[in-house]
């Protein structure tokens, strides 16, 4: 069986009458041959309609479909031929999908051929055993795509691959038909397109397997990506962690949030934390003066605030105030704090981030600071959701304190963490955090 690795915005030449044998077409993938090679006996997975399905295969009174095709004309939309918008977010895993009922189809959805497979498809894919989840076919997504050549812009022809998608919901709607002003019934699929594996590629082995009668269904699993075995075995609650993301910049791992192991700055961070190891609540002063020293290098005015009682914080350690904008013109921004001293070694999981996120209001920003790194999940979705949360894990922890030691205490960090001992005991109060507004 040929290997054959498809990757997510990879470009395919898809001609219906080309072969199946071709690894390439005018210097694009082949379409057929990556989704039917020829050597295997398959029949061709066209294109023409919008929803393709596979002939189903039987293992001894097993019925699945191996796949089903979908396929998105961006430039069609709001034709008669076309009449919706499909909605498409590979960077976090989505696509919104129309079904392939028209003005002019007579009846309700699941008329047409396309509609009733993806309905059939529904009951695998919402099913609530493994049993059903194993016979779900996996959603092969693909939209049409406008290539130049010779330097003439096609739009037929060529297509990108969008991913593998799971149904996560499947709605009954009206639309209306753009040309002629008519409501028709059709159907639109949520569709969560799920993590590829390394180096974001399907194994099309997979498919293969799918449509073999000489397999089972959990026996085709072998080539599947690690994100559908997951969703097979633990099904619907999977999908948020196994849903695709493109990570930015701003999401780090471990190494890159602490210093290097040996390096002055990693003593430094080991320094903090078992000097805080026995009265943890002083590193709140700490990490308040940290945030403090970070924010104004933005060119705003920090004002620090206070300390919030041990116990009844809620998420928050410690208050303060940014004032954005001139002297004349300016607006101020309540600043929450958290602040964990944890091991280096450990890191700050989603749930702690998601503490801090829900005390903040309209307009307030957060800032959480550990001696540790934040997991990769936290990050995530601190980035996806675009949450006003800094982030400072131990090696800016590190650094900051290294530089307000040269400041403020000759380079002694152990003199400036004896401070804030001192300091804990009258920096606590009770007040509300939008006090500090009028401070």
């Amino acid at each position: 069986m040929t290997e054959r690795l498809l990757g997510i915005h990879d470009e395919l030449r898809y001609a219906s009458g080309a072969n199946q044998s071709d690894l390439q077409i005018d210097g694009y993938l082949n379409y057929h041959f990556i989704t039917s090679p020829v050597e295997q006996g398959f029949k061709k997975l066209l294109l023409e309609a919008g929803i393709n399905r596979a002939a189903p295969t039987n293992f001894r009174g097993e019925v699945r479909r191996p796949v089903v095709a979908l396929r998105s004309s961006p430039w069609k939309a709001g034709a008669e031929s076309n009449p919706w918008h499909d909605e498409f977010d590979l960077d976090h895993g989505h696509v919104r999908y129309y079904g392939d009922h028209k003005v002019s189809t007579v009846g309700l959805p699941g008329v047409t051929p396309g509609n009733k497979a993806l309905l059939e498809e529904w009951r695998f894919h919402s099913g609530t055993t493994r049993a059903e989840r194993e016979l779900a076919a996996p959603l092969l997504v693909f939209r049409a795509k406008s290539v130049t050549v010779d330097g003439r812009t096609r739009h037929q022809g060529f297509v990108e691959f969008c991913g593998v998608g799971l149904i996560e919901r499947l709605e009954h709607i009206v639309q209306r038909d753009p040309s002629s002003g008519k409501s028709f019934p059709n159907i639109v699929l949520d569709l969560a397109i799920v993590q590829a594996n390394n180096g974001d590629v399907i194994d099309m082995r997979w498919i293969d397997d799918r449509r073999d009668p000489e397999l089972s269904a959990e026996s085709s699993l072998r080539y599947a990506p690690d994100s559908w075995k997951r969703w097979v075995k633990e099904g619907r609650s999977s999908i948020p962690r196994i849903r695709r993301r493109v990570l930015s910049s701003r999401v780090k791992n471990k190494e890159e949030q602490l210093p290097p192991s040996g390096s002055p700055a990693n003593d430094d961070l080991h320094q903090i934390y078992s000097f805080y190891s026995d009265q943890k609540h002083a590193f709140e002063v700490l990490a308040s003066r940290v945030a403090g020293e970070v924010l104004r290098r933005s060119g705003s005015t920090y004002n620090p605030g206070w300390l919030t009682r041990s116990g009844g914080d809620g998420g928050v350690d410690f208050v303060g105030r940014l004032d954005v904008g001139s002297l004349g013109a300016n607006t101020p921004v309540v600043v929450l704090g958290q602040a964990k001293c944890i091991s280096p070694e450990s890191s700050i999981s989603p749930d702690q981030v998601a503490r801090v996120v829900a005390r903040l209001r309209r307009g307030w920003i957060g800032v959480f600071v550990t001696t540790g790194s934040f997991s990769k999940q936290a990050q995530v979705e601190v980035v996806d959701d675009q949450y006003p949360l800094i982030l400072i894990p131990g090696k800016e922890l590190a650094a900051e304190v290294a530089r307000i030691a040269a400041e403020d205490f000759e380079g002694n960090i152990s003199a400036l963490l004896a401070t804030t001992l001192s300091e804990y005991e009258t920096s606590i109060t009770a007040r509300r955090p939008e006090e500090i507004l009028w401070a």
